[in-house]
């Protein structure tokens, strides 16, 4: 899965290595994202401005918003056919930005470690997402709730290097594929799109438990501990 995850670059560089349009005003480095919290998003291929949007789809139907806690991550395998994504899979897509992304061992027995992933190039990227709005059904049904437009981010079966740590790990586009995934109407094209990166361009390296704790913030989080091995 994808729990936890960073997007630190300067806003002029996302829009320039990205092709983004408006930004938000309020751009800041964030170097642990967590469920529930606002996100930012491209989901629009036209205009490419990004928006931000809660962590964590409320699909439209759904009755009350707590849902969205369950839904921070989609199973690319099944996310054309389980009625919580298909509709968004087909006509509400979008790119989910980020520079790196946080991964905890699975090791029994001892504490979890966390590992950081991010591109070699230390680009900014895009993970594959989902998005919908949601309204309260009625005033009185969901008392003080407002509408949401949240999204979800889609993963898929971990790189081989990946799997001792995690056997799940984020879609990464990068290139030509995050308009691909915006612009395309085969269901075949994109559905090619959900597979791992390739391991080449990626690197990890473990990271103190600081980072367990979503009251802690900045760049001492990403530090170095002990580098991973991803050829």
């Amino acid at each position: 899965m994808c729990g936890r995850f960073t997007l630190a670059i300067d806003a002029d560089h996302a829009k320039t290595q990205l092709a983004l349009g408006q930004m938000p005003l309020n751009w800041e480095a964030r170097y642990n994202i967590a469920p529930s919290q606002e996100v930012a998003t491209v989901p629009d291929s036209i205009t490419r401005d990004v928006v931000m949007m809660r962590w964590g789809l409320v699909p439209f139907w759904a009755k009350e918003p707590s849902i969205g806690y369950k839904m921070i991550n989609a199973r690319a395998e099944t996310v054309n056919e389980k009625p919580a994504y298909k509709n968004s899979f087909r006509h509400k897509r979008c790119l989910i930005l980020a520079d790196g992304f946080y991964e905890w061992s699975q090791d029994t027995g001892r504490a979890k470690r966390a590992y950081f992933f991010s591109l070699k190039s230390r680009e900014v990227f895009a993970f594959a997402g989902l998005w919908d709005d949601w309204e309260p059904k009625g005033v009185s049904s969901v008392p003080g709730i407002a509408g949401l437009t949240t999204c979800t981010i889609i993963t898929t079966t971990a790189l081989a290097v990946v799997v001792p740590i995690h056997p799940r790990m984020p879609v990464i586009l990068t290139g030509e594929a995050t308009h691909a995934w915006l612009e395309s109407g085969s269901l075949t094209e994109l559905r090619s799109l959900l597979k791992p990166l390739d391991p080449k361009l990626l690197q990890a390296w473990e990271v103190s438990s600081a980072v367990n704790n979503l009251a802690n913030e900045g760049e001492a989080l990403v530090k170095e501990v002990k580098r991973l091995n991803l050829d």
